[in-house]
């Protein structure tokens, strides 16, 4: 009976460790309604359908916004913003891709910094799927950066 104990509580554990993982990766975006204001801002998102971003927190909820820097203010300082959340409570980031204007995850993308291009707030950091998209986009818009998801930084925002 020892024995099994630990066992039967290892596979309990490793189990709910394989369904949160297979969970996470299952994360969709969820659709923004009339309502949905940018935390960051204030300005309703539903409006700027090329630019929507949003947050999903692991509870179900999520935070939406009307282009990816206000996402990244909001992600870079979430205590500012929520301090009901941690870091930890996320399991999706999404951005809509200019090309395909499309929800995709944000971790996967490539973003460009000062190109011609203005989101609804202004100059706008332009998410792309691939770095020959990243490319061709500063070639037509005069882009100055290309960046991924972990080298965007307050700094980077200002």
């Amino acid at each position: 009976m020892k024995k099994i104990v630990p066992a039967v509580l290892s596979a309990i554990l490793f189990s709910f460790v394989i369904l949160s993982a297979a969970s996470a990766a299952d994360v969709k975006p969820v659709p923004v309604k009339k309502t949905d204001k940018c935390l960051v801002c204030g300005m309703f998102v539903s409006g700027f359908k090329n630019w929507v971003s949003e947050i999903v927190f692991r509870d179900g909820t999520y935070a939406a916004f009307d282009g990816p820097k206000d996402m990244f203010r909001y992600y870079l300082n979430l205590p500012k913003f929520n301090r009901s959340k941690k870091q930890s409570d996320i399991v999706g980031v999404f951005v809509t891709e200019y090309y395909s204007t499309k929800m995709m995850e944000a971790k996967g993308l490539f973003f460009v910094k000062g190109s011609d291009v203005m989101g609804p707030m202004g100059p706008e950091l332009v998410p792309v799927a691939s770095m020959e998209k990243a490319q061709s986009f500063m070639k037509d818009h005069g882009g100055k950066k290309i960046l991924r998801f972990s080298d965007i930084t307050m700094e980077v925002l200002q």
